[in-house]
C-alpha cells in the first residue's frame, strides 16, 4: 500500500545492450514494393511465395510488378544493383522490342498479348525483364497472358535454380502462347482450304482477312523478337551462362517465325485461288452478257427502224406487219446466233 506524500518508486532501466560480435549489423531491407504482383523465392527446394522485395545473397527470386503503381518506378530506382540503361529500360513509355547488356546484367522488352478474362485478346502488350545474378525482375503495364502462365507454373513446382533458367521459362511460356495462336489459325486455313475445295460454303477473300491481320501480328512479334535474341548472341558482354540458352531461345523463335510463315504463304495461296475463281465466274457472266448483246443487237435494230414515226414503212398497213416485223427480229437474231457459232465464239 501506498502511503499519500510518499514517492512512488520509478522501474530501473536497464543499459543497451552493447554487441560484442563483430558482424556488421545487418542491413534494412527495402519495403515492400507497392506494385508487387507475385513474388517467388527459387532454388533446389522449389518455389516458395513471397512478398518481400529486397535483393537476397542466398537463392534466386522472380519477382512481377505492375507499372500502373506509382511505387514501382521509385523502388526501381533505389535498386543499387540495376545499371541506369536498364532502369531506363523498365520505366521506358514506348514498347519498342529491344535488348541490353550492361555490367553482367540484361535487360529486355519483349512482346505478348494481353490477358483479356472475357474474350479473346488481340492487343499486344509489353513485358519488361531485368535479369541479375540473383533476381530476375518482370514488369508490364498491363495484364500480360505469358505472366500469369509462368505464375501457375512456379507454383506447380517448377524449378529455378539459375539465371539462365528464369529466362529460358519466360520466354519458352511466350513462344508456347504464340504457337498456340499459330495451329489454331493454321487450322482456320485448313477449314477454309477444305470449305473452298468442296464449294460447300465456301469463303472469300474478305473473309479471311481477319486471319491474315492475326498472323500479321503474330510475324511482327516474332521476327521483333528473333532480332532481340540475335543481337544479344551477339552482344560480347552478354555473362557466359547465358549464351546457350539464348542460342536456343533464338533458334526456337526463328522456327516459330518460318511456321507463321507457312501459314502465310498457305492463306496466300488460297486468297489467290479464290481471286481466280472469283475472275473466271466474272469472266464467265461478261462472256454470256456479250452473247446475249451479240444476238438481241440486230433484233434492237429491226424494231428501232420499225419505230421510227415516218412515211414508206414496209408492213405499215398490213394487219399482220407487227408479226411479220416480230419474225423478222427473231430471224435476224437467229441468223446472228448461227454465224457466231460457226465462228467459234459460242463454246461452253
Amino acid at each position: 500500500m501506498i502511503r499519500r506524500g510518499t514517492p512512488t518508486p520509478l522501474p530501473m532501466r536497464s543499459e543497451p545492450e552493447v554487441s560484442t560480435s563483430s558482424d556488421p549489423l545487418p542491413m534494412t531491407p527495402f519495403p515492400s514494393a507497392p506494385g508487387l504482383i507475385w513474388g517467388f523465392d527459387l532454388g533446389a527446394e522449389g518455389a516458395r511465395p513471397t512478398e518481400r522485395c529486397e535483393e537476397v545473397g542466398v537463392g534466386f527470386r522472380w519477382l512481377h510488378l505492375s507499372l500502373a503503381h506509382q511505387g514501382t518506378a521509385s523502388w526501381i530506382n533505389r535498386l543499387g544493383s540495376l545499371p541506369e540503361d536498364v532502369k531506363e529500360l523498365l520505366l521506358a513509355g514506348d514498347n519498342h522490342q529491344r535488348a541490353l547488356v550492361d555490367e553482367g546484367v540484361v535487360g529486355c522488352v519483349l512482346h505478348d498479348f494481353e490477358r483479356d478474362f472475357e474474350q479473346r485478346s488481340t492487343q499486344i502488350g509489353a513485358i519488361r525483364l531485368a535479369l541479375t545474378p540473383t533476381m530476375m525482375i518482370t514488369a508490364r503495364l498491363h495484364p500480360i497472358r505469358s505472366a500469369d502462365n509462368v505464375r501457375n507454373r512456379l507454383a506447380h513446382g517448377r524449378r529455378i535454380e539459375e539465371p539462365s533458367d528464369a529466362l529460358d521459362l519466360l520466354v519458352t511460356t511466350i513462344a508456347e502462347g504464340l504457337s498456340a495462336e499459330v495451329r489454331d489459325l493454321s487450322g482456320e486455313v485448313q477449314s477454309a482450304e477444305d470449305a473452298f475445295l468442296t464449294d460447300f460454303n465456301s469463303p472469300t477473300a474478305r473473309g479471311l482477312i481477319a486471319i491474315r491481320r492475326r498472323l500479321a501480328q503474330l510475324h511482327r512479334m516474332l521476327a521483333g523478337m528473333s532480332t532481340v535474341f540475335r543481337r544479344l548472341e551477339e552482344d560480347e558482354e552478354l555473362p557466359e551462362p547465358l549464351i546457350a540458352t539464348v542460342e536456343k531461345l533464338s533458334q526456337r523463335l526463328q522456327s516459330l517465325d518460318a511456321d507463321v510463315e507457312g501459314v502465310q504463304r498457305q492463306l496466300r495461296q488460297l486468297r489467290e485461288e479464290i481471286d481466280t475463281q472469283v475472275d473466271q465466274r466474272t469472266n464467265q457472266n461478261l462472256y454470256i452478257l456479250s452473247i446475249m448483246t451479240a444476238l438481241l443487237l440486230p433484233a434492237t435494230f429491226v424494231t428501232g427502224l420499225f419505230g421510227m414515226n415516218t412515211g414508206g414503212l414496209p408492213w405499215a398497213r398490213s394487219p399482220h406487219g407487227t408479226f411479220l416485223a416480230t419474225l423478222l427480229a427473231f430471224g435476224v437474231a437467229g441468223m446472228t446466233y448461227v454465224l457466231l457459232r460457226w465462228m467459234g465464239f459460242m463454246r461452253r
